[in-house]
């Protein structure tokens, strides 16, 4: 009987990672992972960044989904290319997915590919898929106390962005102790409090993400003429 330990298979994904991630510094693409439960806004929170970053970073989606393609359908609406991934049942993507699926954009005309993960607190905690930065998004009706039980995903990542800020008149939900969990947790990470819907405090987010693009790849020279607003890729109806 062959048996193959975990760290073997891990290992070989974080060797595809870096081939990712050296791909998209060579193409000059800023890779993003976007991480959190499912529900938690992920999908709300890129469409309202992407109207933000509009002229400064053009962006590209990866979805990653057991099934459906709801979220790559929004994606497609806004005239953002996006391409759907469905793990027929895994909790998580992995980096030769990524590989695969990067395969699908014109390089020339993005700045950042940004990866909505599969919605799991647990599986997307380990798996490197090749990203220059992670986010983790944390909705106000989940509770603080998840940094407490998996701390994990938020170790590994960049930034916290507390979502659906909005309900948080109806919730206990304690930003102040989330904040404390996450500098323990992830002592350089960013934190950040956002109501996609009501677009409060996308700005300072959408400014930041600019300021990490810039310090990896240069800032970008001229503008580009993407526009999400009505459905629009470069002046054209999508």
């Amino acid at each position: 009987m062959k048996i193959v330990a975990a760290k073997a298979i891990l290992k070989a994904n974080d060797q595809l990672a870096a081939e990712n991630r050296e791909r998209l510094a060579a193409e000059r693409v800023f890779g993003i992972n976007l991480v959190g439960s499912p529900g938690c806004g992920k999908t709300t929170l890129l469409e309202g960044l992407f109207q933000r970053l509009q002229g400064q970073l053009a962006p590209a989606v990866i979805e990653g989904d057991i099934a459906g393609q709801v979220d790559a359908e929004r994606m497609a609406q806004i005239g953002v290319p996006v391409v759907q991934i469905n793990t027929d049942g895994m909790c998580h993507l992995d980096a030769s997915m990524i590989a695969a699926a990067a395969d699908g954009f014109e390089y020339g005309r993005i700045d950042t590919l940004w990866i909505e993960n599969v919605g799991n607190l647990v599986c997307t905690a380990g798996y490197d898929l090749g990203e220059h930065l992670r986010i983790i998004a944390l909705s106000v009706p989940e509770g603080d106390d998840k940094l407490v039980k998996y701390p994990a995903i938020f170790q590994r990542s960049h930034a916290l962005v507390i979502t659906k800020l909005d309900l948080l008149p109806y919730s206990n939900f304690d930003v102040a102790r989330a904040r404390a969990d996450m500098k323990r947790l992830a002592p350089e990470a960013e934190v950040f409090e956002v109501s996609a819907l009501k677009g409060d405090g996308l700005d300072a987010l959408a400014q930041w993400l600019v300021r990490k693009h810039d310090a990896l790849l240069g800032p970008k020279t001229g503008q580009d003429s993407f526009s999400v607003r009505n459905g629009k890729e470069n002046g054209k109806e999508s």
